[in-house]
């Protein structure tokens, strides 16, 4: 019995263009062809053998980009009452939760550059000048970014 599911020609291209630019964004081959299958099937939870089979990978490089993505948490697992299969399903429900968390990590990342940029020795002057600016631009961004949500929010209602 085969855990391929149907997936038509066009919605094959999107998953492929999906994982070029999953890729690109630091997720390895397998695991970013994964999260384009999550987003694009008609089925929103897929098995292991479903993604495996529709994807045509090894069972290893399946299990190690659904490993790697359930710690990235990018996707999670559900279980149903009666079946030991656990089906994966993208985060992109928790979206602005998602977000949310991301902004509170770069802000992390602010506080640790302004550090940096204190210790820096003052002879690497444009190096400092560019990492000057770049600490401008997240603080204008932290301001900048909740405000752009509210009022997207807004317009939301």
């Amino acid at each position: 019995m085969s855990n391929k599911i149907k997936i038509t020609e066009e919605q094959l291209k999107l998953i492929e263009k999906l994982g070029v630019v999953f890729e690109k964004l630091g997720l390895t081959p397998a695991a970013a062809r994964i999260e384009g299958l999550l987003l694009v099937a008609d089925n929103t939870e897929l098995t292991f053998d479903e993604i495996r089979e529709t994807l045509n990978i090894s069972k290893s490089a399946t299990s190690n980009a659904i490993n790697m993505m359930l710690s990235m948490d990018r996707i999670e697992y559900i279980t149903k009452p009666g079946d030991r299969k656990r089906y994966f399903r993208t985060h992109i429900a928790n979206w602005k939760d998602s977000v949310k968390e991301k902004f509170a990590e770069t802000g992390m990342l602010h506080e640790i550059m302004k550090e940096v940029l204190q210790q820096r020795t003052a002879s690497t002057k444009e190096f400092n000048k560019s990492l000057s600016e770049f600490i401008s631009l997240f603080e204008y961004l932290r301001k900048e970014i909740p405000l752009l949500f509210k009022k997207w929010e807004a317009t939301r209602k």
